[in-house]
């Protein structure tokens, strides 16, 4: 969002960044994690399509109303045709076919399933951006990504599901959207600022999903307010603001170090559903949350500077 990360951007030295961008990505996680359970308790009133088309047309207005009062003009464009390539690509791929598959799997699976599933996304971006971006594998990394997947894994144990196959596929199609959303994003960050591919990618997906604009309207009107205000917190707080904080952070860092961070999305979307729906989360759910947590917590950890005139350790991989 134009406004948050013009505040995040005011200070420039390599420790605030780091730190800000921490900060982004943090925020970006607790947003997502309530998207799934802003989309489970409205699934059932709008349809999978026309769900993503009202969530990313309020994400573009607001977007593009802050963009407005912020600077007053618009974001600088793309300048060649790979760059608006890649924004394309990431605005179709990510934010409408990733949110349409998302929204269609969680019609048969719970809201903590569907998190679980899709965040074996982080894993194949670890891998994609270590082969495809040069970003290599660090140690902490990949330690941190185990965990990680151990921890989705626990919770995984104690989660109930009737195993629906169709939910299962959806959830797996949207994980590749995702993680290709991804590392098409963090190609196209070095020629294009967080706020407009963010933008962009909002209008772009609302341009793809148009011709379901009759479905919305028809299904709008029979949809209770509620289900209406839950829309547009899904297209102004996990969309507009968490899109745009998440590209804040990648710009920022390795695609394959924020990646693992969502590794925290399924623990706090278990405690987002105690609160928000009632669900009271298993032993499993709880000790596997904390185990997602702790991966995060490692995969971020970065080794002591070296003091001039001593021996480099050596370390698997890149730096990230």
């Amino acid at each position: 969002m134009a406004g948050v990360t013009s505040l995040l951007s005011s200070a420039r030295t390599p420790r605030s960044e780091g730190t800000k961008a921490a900060v982004a990505a943090a925020v970006t996680m607790v947003l997502w994690s309530s998207a799934f359970v802003g989309i489970r308790a409205i699934g059932d009133v709008l349809s999978p399509a026309p769900l993503a088309l009202l969530r990313l047309a309020v994400a573009s207005v607001t977007l593009t109303l802050l963009i407005g009062v912020s600077a007053r003009r618009l974001p600088p464009l793309p300048r060649d045709r790979t760059s608006w390539l890649l924004v394309i690509a990431y605005g179709v791929l990510w934010l409408c076919c990733y949110t349409v598959s998302l929204n269609a799997a969680e019609l048969h699976l719970d809201a903590g399933t569907a998190a679980l599933l899709v965040n074996i996304a982080p894993l194949l971006v670890t891998f994609g951006a270590g082969f495809l971006l040069g970003e290599g594998f660090p140690r902490a990394l990949l330690v941190g990504g185990a965990v990680g997947m151990g921890g989705i894994v626990i919770i995984g144990l104690g989660t109930e599901s009737q195993g629906d196959w169709i939910g299962v596929a959806l959830c797996l199609l949207a994980a590749v959207l995702y993680a290709s959303g991804v590392l098409i994003q963090k190609a196209a960050l070095r020629g294009v600022d967080a706020t407009t591919i963010t933008w962009l990618g909002c209008l772009i997906g609302t341009a793809a999903l148009l011709p379901w604009t009759p479905q919305l309207v028809s299904e709008l009107s029979a949809a209770p307010t509620s289900a209406v205000l839950g829309a547009v917190y899904l297209g102004v707080f996990p969309t507009a603001i968490g899109f745009s904080t998440w590209a804040y952070a990648l710009k920022r860092t390795s695609a394959g170090r924020l990646s693992v961070s969502t590794y925290a999305v399924p623990a706090l979307s278990v405690l987002l559903s105690w609160v928000l729906l009632n669900e009271v989360p298993t032993v499993y759910g709880l000790v596997g949350g904390a185990v997602c947590l702790a991966g995060v917590a490692l995969s971020r950890h970065r080794p002591r500077r070296v003091k001039a005139g001593t021996a480099e350790p050596t370390t698997t991989g890149a730096a990230s």
